[in-house]
């Protein structure tokens, strides 16, 4: 390394003044194209610094830049080819879109849409309204809202239901799913108190009964997602679940998972 090689480096006020760097702001933007030469003349200086040898020409520097440009404008989403033998893969984007769904949604997304807009009215809408009946008549609920994942779900549950109330959960089911999500943190961020119930492997609806005595508000049951216990295993029935919290006169809320 030698400060010749630094001197050597060409400014990039002289590469952006470059024909190329012109072409590519035609039709990237000067902000984007900006950010792609002062990345390639910093990789170029570390590794000077790193003692290596770069390529320190104008073309060399510019070919590195719309690399990185190219890079930085192509789609995140890319297709794929799934040979995990795993048909519904959350990593991949589990189930494709039927033809007729792909081609609805193009044709609703090209131009404007009621989303929240009510054409009987001609007032402001909500766009929960276009699928909550559907879910409501697919499962029996009176209500129903649509979320991003069981998390979220989860979290709205406790924080709408079980803010500064006690919460019974299975010490098997304290699980941390995809994403990092793990249950007792998405109950400490809601405001629930959590209350452990049974052991890893085993929870009988006594021990549920003893937390409804002590004073629980809510039973919780959570869907354990990738995590399995197998042997020597135990757990109530949701409908011996649903009649002992009905009698205490608490809340029962399942995760069904997915």
């Amino acid at each position: 390394m030698t400060a010749a090689s630094f001197r050597d480096l060409p400014a990039v006020h002289l590469l952006l003044a470059h024909e190329r760097a012109a072409d590519w702001m035609a039709s990237h933007g000067r902000e984007r194209v900006v950010a792609a030469i002062q990345q390639a003349v910093d990789d170029a200086r570390d590794k000077l610094r790193a003692g290596l040898a770069p390529q320190l020409t104008q073309d060399a520097l510019l070919d590195e830049a719309e690399r990185r440009l190219h890079e930085a404008v192509r789609p995140h989403f890319q297709p794929v080819i799934n040979a995990t033998g795993t048909v519904l893969h959350t990593n991949l984007g589990r189930a494709p879109l039927a033809a007729e769904a792909v081609a609805a949604i193009v044709r609703t997304a090209k131009g404007y849409s009621n989303l929240e807009f009510d054409l009987k009215t001609g007032q402001r809408g909500l766009r929960h309204d276009h699928v909550e009946p559907l879910i409501c008549r697919l499962t029996g609920a009176e209500a129903a809202l649509v979320v991003n994942n069981n998390a979220a779900a989860v979290f709205l549950t406790l924080t709408e239901l079980a803010r500064g109330k006690r919460v019974a959960i299975s010490r098997g089911e304290l699980v941390e799913i995809g994403g990092s999500f793990r249950v007792s943190e998405v109950m400490r961020q809601s405001g629930a108190t959590l209350v452990e119930v049974g052991t890893t492997n085993k929870t009988h609806e006594a021990d549920y009964e003893a937390a409804l005595e002590d004073g629980a508000d809510m039973v919780l049951r959570v869907h354990t997602s990738n995590f399995r216990i197998v042997g020597f295993t135990s757990r109530p029935s949701l409908e011996a679940l649903a009649e002992l919290a009905h009698r205490y006169g608490a809340l029962l809320v399942e995760d069904l998972g997915s």
